[in-house]
């Protein structure tokens, strides 16, 4: 018999009643029960990032938190980040580059971008790297990703040089 708990959070700004077993992953939450599939479920041991979703503001793994942790939360998708308009130009910034390969790191890479896009301005190019090296990209060999990420914190009067 699977145990289940009944939570209330807000997703991308809507609030949100499920009962959930007990057990189940954020991501996992995410994917199934609201059919945000925009994050996606790549390693389950949270090592390569494409499940990354926010959290209360906080970037975090999705595969390592427990839906049920997350009663009174706000999650916030790479749905509800592109919705809000945030990351618009990240995104412009990440297909003028070519940033965005294959796609399937691209969602949680874009949510650590914009994490650091918000919070770390005049990043330089060394801490952009440290802050994208949790997101794995077989892809691009980061270099069009970081690309991305300066030219919008330029862009946005930003970056250390």
């Amino acid at each position: 018999m699977t145990s289940r708990v009944d939570i209330t959070l807000t997703v991308n700004g809507e609030r949100v009643t499920r009962s959930v077993e007990a057990r189940r992953h954020l991501i996992d939450f995410l994917r199934l029960d609201l059919g945000l599939t925009g994050s996606h479920a790549g390693c389950e041991h949270g090592v390569c990032g494409a499940c990354t979703v926010r959290v209360d503001g906080e970037i975090v793994r999705g595969c390592l938190v427990l839906a049920a942790s997350l009663d009174g939360a706000e999650v916030t998708t790479i749905e509800g980040l592109s919705d809000s308009g945030e990351m618009a130009d990240l995104q412009d910034a990440f297909i003028a580059r070519n940033a965005a390969q294959c796609g399937f790191c691209t969602p949680g890479m874009v949510m650590a971008a914009a994490d650091i896009v918000q919070h770390h301005p005049h990043a330089t190019r060394a801490e952009i790297r440290e802050h994208l090296s949790g997101n794995y990209c077989r892809c691009t060999g980061y270099q069009a990703i970081v690309d991305a990420v300066e030219a919008t914190l330029e862009a946005r009067g930003g970056a250390a040089r």
